[in-house]
């Protein structure tokens, strides 16, 4: 019996498809499949959820601090180039000054030069005509004790008195200037 019993249960499973699995491990596999289900629901899915959530939270408040950044980056460039432009303007006045002082200084430089000149000149026509006035009164004198030299000469008697030799230049001289 034990024999056709084994021979039996041996016909039956042959008869049965493998590919399709037993009634009992179609259960066991349902209720584990309902389990990990729930605890994937309820414990996994959560934490993922919230782990999600607070990645997007960081995500889109790393980007609002970007965006914070990028509008101060922004705004310091446009004071930079506002305060750049103002150099610029600045400079440009300072150049302008710049050039205005050299020209009031050249203008001023040329002023105390043409008076330093005109003073040196005045200095030397001064000294030129106190020279001349020095050589016309030597020459007089020179051209005076000459002239009584020759005219004693010439006279045949010395004149040695002062006030005759005086007179005697004087008419000279006049003699002279009335010729020239």
């Amino acid at each position: 019996m034990l024999n056709a019993l084994v021979t039996n249960l041996a016909a039956a499973e042959e008869a049965k498809n493998p590919l399709i699995p037993a009634w009992y491990d179609i259960v066991w596999s349902a209720l584990w499949f309902v389990i990990i289900l729930i605890v994937v629901w309820k414990v996994a899915l959560p934490r993922l959820t919230a782990m999600l959530d607070e990645r997007s939270a960081a995500i889109e408040g790393n980007i609002a601090k970007a965006d914070e950044a990028q509008k101060q980056a922004e705004e310091a460039l446009e004071e930079y180039t506002r305060q750049l432009a103002e150099a610029r303007t600045e400079a440009g006045e300072i150049r302008e000054a710049a050039r205005e002082d050299g020209k009031k200084i050249v203008a001023e430089a040329k002023e105390t030069a043409v008076a330093e000149a005109n003073r040196i000149t005045s200095a030397a026509h001064t000294q030129i005509e106190a020279e001349r006035q020095a050589a016309f009164v030597s020459l007089r004198n020179e051209v005076g004790t000459l002239a009584i030299d020759l005219a004693g000469n010439v006279v045949g008697e010395s004149l040695d008195d002062d006030v005759r030799a005086t007179a005697v230049v004087d008419r000279f001289l006049a003699d002279l200037e009335k010729v020239t």
